[in-house]
């Protein structure tokens, strides 16, 4: 069974057709490329998180709140990036560890 149409102006317009749709579809694939391109050197390029991270209060007069893990999902936005010894000071001057992370556990510092 044909379902092309026999006559040639219409074979001509669908031909026409088929071709820009093509150009649409291959449009479609480059950007679907480029996308998946810039995703992939985004995660390459994306900086290793810190070790441990100090959750910070509202505003500067206000003490730290918690003490993270550095890749815990439960650090707010206001984190600052402190080393080992850092978190180590901070967990024993009475800052409270995350639950969720449990950096005190990670730093072998338990009450």
């Amino acid at each position: 069974m044909n379902d092309l149409p026999p006559d040639l102006p219409r074979l001509r317009t669908l031909e026409t057709w088929l071709h820009l749709q093509l150009t649409e579809v291959r449009a479609a694939i480059a950007t679907a490329e480029r996308r998946e391109l810039e995703q992939r050197r985004g995660q390459d390029n994306r900086p290793t998180p810190p070790d441990w991270t100090l959750e910070l209060g509202l505003n500067r007069n206000n003490p730290p709140l918690r003490v993270h893990a550095g890749d815990c999902v439960m650090a707010g936005k206001r984190v600052r990036a402190i080393d080992r010894g850092a978190a180590v000071r901070a967990l024993t001057e009475g800052i409270a560890a995350c639950s969720h992370c449990r950096p005190d556990s990670a730093l072998g510092i338990l009450d």
